[in-house]
């Protein structure tokens, strides 16, 4: 099967619009233009909304002491994170965390595993669910400059709609391996499931 490409995600938004194909995001026409405005930036904001199975990472990170109580430790997070997952003890119980910048501030020390919703940006590394997803968010974002119709940001807010709540049945369903009717909500809010879900950071690559 042939590597997707950003131009194929742009063209399956064009799609929903019923609008013509383009070659290259750096084309100089409107429809490039205006999706390579907002393509990366929807790629970012999809991808942190919910706590997507494909993209839950995690990184063994040691704290520096702050000497400032009660926040007497410091995680640096992840370079990549999107969007910090509850950080937990050595039982698994969530303990009290805090961000400020781009620390994660504890009252308890040691080494700890950071699990987070890592900033992905190769499309292969993505289910196609979450594809139609992110296709659906730009649709909704260029309809009315595009198309000049009203009734297209109707249609693709539908798509929208219909694609996020495929994915998010779907990656719940991944995500406590069962299906209950209580699991859509949990998955849009991240509910702790066990870290065996997370692929972890090892030195040289993620495993």
């Amino acid at each position: 099967m042939p590597a997707l490409t950003r131009e194929d995600i742009a063209n399956i938004a064009l799609d929903l619009l019923t609008e013509g194909p383009i070659d290259s995001l750096e084309e100089d026409v409107k429809s490039a233009r205006l999706l390579r405005r907002h393509f990366e930036v929807t790629r970012e904001a999809e991808l942190t909304k919910v706590v997507w199975n494909f993209a839950v990472l995690s990184k063994e990170v040691d704290p520096s002491e702050t000497g400032v109580e009660p926040w007497a430790y410091a995680y640096e997070m992840p370079a990549d994170a999107l969007r910090v997952l509850p950080v937990v003890n050595d039982m698994q119980d969530e303990i009290d965390w805090r961000i400020e910048g781009s620390q994660i501030f504890t009252m308890l020390g040691g080494g700890r595993k950071i699990r987070y919703v890592g900033n992905l940006v190769d499309p292969n590394d993505m289910p196609a669910l979450f594809i139609d997803v992110w296709a659906a968010a730009l649709a909704m974002k260029i309809a009315h400059a595009i198309t000049g119709k009203a009734s297209m940001i109707d249609v693709a807010r539908q798509a929208y709609k219909d694609a996020m709540s495929a994915a998010l049945r779907v990656n719940a369903v991944q995500k406590l391996g069962r299906s209950t009717s209580g699991l859509w909500e949990q998955a849009r809010g991240g509910a702790r499931h066990p870290l065996g879900y997370a692929r972890t950071y090892h030195g040289g690559g993620w495993r």
